[in-house]
């Protein structure tokens, strides 16, 4: 593909009309036509579909990838008729139907693979090693909650009020109908990965996939109906998500939403005001803890993929290195060499180790947070530089020391390939810098000694910690939950808490022979006193709680 690429930025000026979209579309893929782009398109809810469309870019080259219509509030209420209609009788499909589908997507997705590989590449620009990522997660979840949903949702036995006189049992029902507010940066991940499990929990899904990336949002919705989802329980709306997201809140029973924290506070906000639960994965400024005895290649290995992953536009990722004073000078000198030999490439093949920033605005904020520091006595250890002879969003993957408080990225999220290096001189130390900051989403530690890095981790102030490894391990652990401390979000996705979120508890309770209230004759002084006797009794025997 490379070579059929421009070699200088294509601006917004340049590209046709909205009329004339489809006729100059940009594809370098045999596996992706126009025409199965279209159809995607005509799954997006929209009753306005002759007018003006939102036209979808390629990264890679500046030029229009498709158009999906741009939906309404009308259209964002007619998503939720159809999508309750839908949930009415999906809510009474058995685990075992559920849990086929699943299995059936799962394969789908993984027959369907290059497929796939090509249209993530082609709408979010990111290199296809960081592509598979996304197929390889949305199977994992796939796979995990067709065989967990059941047992994380089944009725339960709970211990009651009274023993032998009070019979408990623990219910979860599915909310309704999920809104699902999706970022541009793991279009697959991101929207199939969170929607999975409140399908699984028997819920519809109104989904507003990110204005850059709807058609692989679109592609896997079309996959799940083919696996044998009913169609129609999930609706798609495409545009805004300043002028859609309010009418999702405004209508949905629950929100999933994976964004910057600015918004995520607006969001949680208008979830308040109607008193509807919503989670929430927000921003980060993750720290990398580099200990005086972590097995150097290891580590510069495993950083170049924690900082520069998807070019660093991952909430996970890695902007922060604090390395023990002691190996700074060798493991810096190690990092630098191997971060300046990396490919950037627009390829469709796994021959490039990072691919293009998303849009001309991400590339703006890289390049201003990097150039501010510079000005303010940063140094320019590798990368630092756009570069549009690639393509017009691509950006060195960049290193830099000195980094202080004056400078814009010192506590600010930078989502982009650019790392600040510094030292440090105790365990103490690294530990608390790690933790000053507003976020605390996915720390790493480096180690020869895990037991130590894995007492380590539980002082820092992050959702996740990866001993090792920078994001993957704890991310691929599909039965462990993941989320944010601070700012950096609420709820979890994955394990029991990533499909319980999705559910109404409830308790049924029943009482038998007789109630907890002095039975009629009995004095309520003599209740009491018998009543406080028991107490103390259960308190005594083995294995009452």
């Amino acid at each position: 593909m490379a070579d059929s690429l421009p070699l200088t930025p294509v601006h917004s000026a340049d590209a046709p009309p909205v009329a004339s979209v489809w006729s100059s579309v940009s594809i370098s893929s045999e596996r992706i036509s126009r025409e199965q782009l279209r159809s995607l398109a005509d799954r997006v809810v929209s009753k306005h579909r002759r007018r003006e469309g939102l036209v979808i870019e390629q990264p890679f080259t500046g030029r229009p990838l498709g158009e999906v219509p741009r939906s309404d509030d009308a259209d964002v209420e007619e998503a939720f008729e159809l999508a309750r209609s839908a949930q009415a009788s999906w809510a009474h499909s058995s685990f075992s139907e559920r849990r086929q589908i699943l299995l059936r997507f799962h394969d789908l997705v993984l027959d369907r693979r290059d497929e796939l590989l090509d249209l993530i590449q082609l709408e979010s620009g990111k290199a296809r090693r960081h592509a598979f990522e996304e197929v390889l997660d949305v199977a994992t979840v796939a796979r995990y909650y067709a065989n967990t949903a059941e047992h994380h949702l089944r009725r339960q036995r709970r211990r009651g009020a009274v023993p032998v006189l009070t019979t408990t049992w623990e219910y979860h029902h599915p909310v309704g109908v999920v809104g699902l507010i999706a970022p541009w940066n793991y279009p697959l991940s991101l929207t199939l990965g969170d929607l999975l499990p409140a399908v699984a929990a028997g819920n519809a899904i109104v989904l507003k996939p990110d204005s850059h990336t709807p058609f692989t949002a679109l592609w896997g919705v079309g996959l799940l109906e083919e696996a044998g989802l009913p169609s129609g329980l999930i609706q798609v709306v495409t545009g805004s998500g300043a002028k859609l997201g309010p009418g999702i809140i405004d209508r949905a029973d629950y929100i999933m939403f994976t964004g910057s924290s600015a918004t995520g506070r607006v969001v949680a906000r208008q979830a308040a005001e109607r008193l509807i639960g919503s989670s929430m994965e927000l921003g980060g400024k993750n720290a990398m803890i580099v200990l005086a005895d972590a097995n150097l290649r290891r580590t510069v290995e495993g950083a170049e993929r924690a900082l520069f992953s998807n070019a660093g536009q991952l909430c996970i990722s890695i902007e922060r290195l604090l390395v023990h004073e002691s190996v700074i000078d060798e493991f810096t000198r190690r990092l630098v060499e191997r971060t300046r030999a990396m490919r950037l490439g627009s390829d469709l093949d796994f021959s490039a180790s990072m691919g293009s920033l998303i849009s001309q605005s991400q590339l703006d904020t890289v390049s201003e947070q990097v150039d501010d520091a510079v000005a303010k006595g940063a140094r320019v250890l590798a990368g630092a530089q756009p570069r549009p002879d690639l393509g017009p969003y691509f950006y060195e993957p960049t290193i830099l020391s000195g980094v202080d408080e004056t400078m814009t990225l010192c506590r600010n999220e930078t989502f982009g390939p650019v790392v600040a290096v510094s030292s440090f001189a105790s365990e103490d130390e690294a530990v608390r810098r790690a933790n000053d900051s507003e976020f605390g989403l996915n720390f790493s530690v480096w180690t020869r000694d895990t037991r130590s890095g894995q007492r380590l981790a539980t002082r820092l102030q992050a959702g996740t910690v990866n001993v090792n490894e920078g994001y993957v391990a704890a991310w691929g652990s599909v039965d462990a939950p993941m989320g944010g401390m601070k700012s950096s979000g609420l709820g979890r996705r994955h394990g029991a808490e990533g499909i319980k979120k999705y559910t109404e508890p409830q308790t049924v309770a029943v009482q038998h022979v007789t109630g907890i209230a002095p039975p009629p004759g009995v004095p309520v002084g003599l209740w009491v006193a018998v009543m406080t006797t028991a107490l103390r009794v259960l308190r005594r025997l083995p294995g009452i709680r």
